[in-house]
């Protein structure tokens, strides 16, 4: 004879709710920084995108110019 299969004691949850008790349960074991550290780290990001940007649009104007001078378009 086969064996019959143990039943689950307890209903199916959904995907959704699995998903969101999983969710949950990897967002508390997540090391959040500081307010200081968050604030530290923002203005690093704030100064490299300026830097950034400024540095893009220093070679975008040379290369414009280059092509200008040697194309004349």
């Amino acid at each position: 004879m086969a064996k019959k299969s143990k039943k689950s004691t307890g209903k199916k949850q959904n995907a959704v709710q699995r998903f969101i008790r999983e969710t949950t349960g990897e967002l508390r074991k997540v090391s959040w920084p500081s307010r200081e550290e968050a604030t530290h780290l923002t203005g690093i990001v704030i100064v490299t995108m300026v830097f950034m940007g400024a540095f893009l649009s220093i070679v975008s104007a040379i290369s414009d110019q280059l092509l200008y001078a040697i194309f004349g378009i």
